[in-house]
């Protein structure tokens, strides 16, 4: 089962999720983006939480951007995604909580 973990190479808790997950690959959204179809499996599974509220870019952008579509506004500004995403076989993870981390196994 492959693992993947979307998120930012600089992120804490994305370099802590990858050191206790060997043999995860560590995607950076901002040099590769994130596959549409883990961004709409994301939103089914977690809706609105998968955006970065407390974020710089999330407080830079208007009204209107906010209230766009989250799938096309963490398309076009990856990291307004909450991270780090985990893509393990068909389960979906966000964040790095210790019940992200029992059903991983780390």
């Amino acid at each position: 089962m492959k693992t993947v973990i979307y998120g930012l190479r600089n992120c804490d808790a994305c370099r802590v999720a990858a050191k206790a997950l060997p043999g995860a690959e560590l995607r950076d959204v901002r040099r590769d983006g994130v596959p549409r179809e883990v961004l709409r499996a994301a939103f089914e599974n977690f809706g609105n939480a998968i955006l970065n509220r407390r974020s710089a870019t999330w407080r830079s952008l208007g009204e209107a951007a906010r209230s766009g579509d989250p799938i096309e506004l963490i398309a076009a500004h990856p990291v307004l995604m909450k991270r780090p995403l985990i893509v393990s076989g068909d389960a979906i993870h966000l964040g790095w909580s210790e019940g992200t981390k029992r059903a991983l196994g780390a």
